[in-house]
């Protein structure tokens, strides 16, 4: 199973890209990306940043910029911090302020926070991601909690399962569609109607439930082979 990662060139310099392209298990390909430093999978943008750059960017405000970016983006918004701890007590920014940038980007932004030691550990967890998604979309995963009983029950915790769907979004959806086959068949405008769902959540809904379509081949004739 070969996971899917899409690298900017300009990520070339930290080292990532070649831990990766070690790897057998990697489809990798390096081009330019507007959002993010590496595409996984094709549904999760991730931002890697090292501590240095981690609290460089909180100073000059770029790391708030690159996480509206991903937060507004259709795919769901990871970022990585790679660097060993002990060297945080270097960076000339106080634990405050890091901690305050970090609960901005992870809370409000909704973006996820993975740690890494080094880069080597960085390209794992990117695949790793990967593969945890590809289980995920096939259905492998569990979902822990209850298991509702009733119809109506087992239609909201179906429609919780999409990106960005809590319990109030999810009622709203079915109160809207009135079944969850009419909602998963939705477009992204129809979607985007709903109060509280925005484009790109919406985009990320049509995303989790679409079947890429296969190019059309026309029938060959008898009289063709």
């Amino acid at each position: 199973m070969r996971i899917r990662i899409v690298a900017d060139d300009r990520e070339n310099a930290g080292g990532v890209i070649g831990e990766l392209r070690a790897r057998d298990d990697v489809a990798l390909e390096v081009r330019r990306l507007g959002v993010g430093d590496f595409l996984v999978e094709e549904g999760f943008a991730v931002e890697r940043k090292t501590l240095s750059d981690f609290a460089t960017s909180v100073v000059d405000g770029r790391l708030f910029k690159q996480a509206f970016a991903l937060a507004q983006g259709a795919r769901r918004g990871v970022l990585i911090m790679e660097g060993a701890a002990s060297t945080a007590r270097n960076l000339r920014v106080s634990r405050e302020a890091l901690q305050g940038a970090l609960i901005t980007v992870s809370v409000f932004y909704g973006l996820a926070v993975l740690r890494a030691r080094d880069r080597a550990e960085t390209a794992r967890l990117l695949v790793y991601l990967g593969r945890q998604a590809k289980r995920y979309f096939h259905g492998s995963l569990p979902r822990p909690g209850y298991r509702p009983k009733g119809k109506r029950a087992r239609q909201l915790f179906v429609l919780q399962g999409l990106p960005g769907i809590g319990p109030e979004r999810a009622e709203r959806i079915l109160e809207h569609f009135g079944s969850v086959e009419k909602a998963m068949s939705a477009h992204v405008d129809e979607l985007s109607a709903i109060d509280g769902i925005g484009e790109a959540t919406a985009e990320r809904i049509r995303w989790a439930v679409e079947e890429p379509q296969a190019p059309y081949h026309p029938p060959i004739s008898r009289g063709e082979i």
